[in-house]
């Protein structure tokens, strides 16, 4: 029976040095020429937006504003009824409905007859507030609504907590800059009208005693 025949190899280069060898600088690497280059790239971007050569594409806040979308949700704001009374009749489904718990309500008797409550404290923390809108989707009264302000910035604690007072302050007038709030285009005539013809409980149960007597 024959014997296997031994097979020599010669050991093969690898793709990586074995032993480690100084990285020698050459003369122009030594005397730093090369950040000659990045400073001139530097000078040349910095001369071209002084003379306003190049496109800019910060914005001079607070000089200039970004257009966000009329769904953004930025602070809250309280309506208000015609006659200036703020709409919420603290019913508590936006305290409930938030994921956050920051809104702190407590309710009051109201003096109108046809209203059954009102906030006397509605407080909203805004650190803790997470901007999701459920406070204006549960909502049933329209009394609260998010704008497009996100001018927000607080130097204390206590600030952070807004109150009742401040919540019913318009941040704008116009109402195309209004953010996340019921947008019903087709119910607007309608509610509109439904409000226009409430009529009063007192008056009417005054009336229909007048009638029956």
């Amino acid at each position: 029976m024959s014997q296997p025949i031994a097979q020599t190899t010669t050991p093969v280069a690898g793709p990586h040095p074995t032993e480690t060898r100084p990285y020698r600088q050459s003369l122009y690497e030594k005397s730093y020429l090369p950040l000659l280059g990045g400073m001139l790239v530097t000078i040349r971007h910095f001369f071209k937006n002084i003379f306003g050569l190049n496109k800019s594409y910060t914005i001079e806040y607070p000089e200039e504003r970004r257009d966000y979308s009329h769904r953004f949700r930025g602070h809250h704001i309280l309506t208000t009824r015609p006659d200036g009374s703020v709409r919420c009749v603290a019913c508590f489904l936006c305290a409930q409905n938030c994921p956050a718990e920051c809104i702190h309500i407590e309710a009051g008797e109201h003096p109108d007859v046809n209203i059954e409550k009102y906030p006397v404290v509605y407080e909203i923390d805004m650190l803790r507030c997470v901007f999701c809108g459920y406070c204006v989707d549960a909502c049933p009264e329209e009394a609260i609504i998010m704008s497009n302000n996100y001018d927000m910035a607080y130097f204390t604690r206590d600030q952070s907590i807004v109150g009742k007072s401040d919540l019913m302050k318009p941040y704008t007038f116009d109402e195309n800059l209004l953010g996340y709030r019921p947008s019903f285009p087709e119910e607007d005539v309608k509610r509109a009208q439904m409000r226009r013809g409430a009529f009063d409980l007192v008056a009417a149960a005054k009336q229909a005693q007048a009638n029956g007597g």
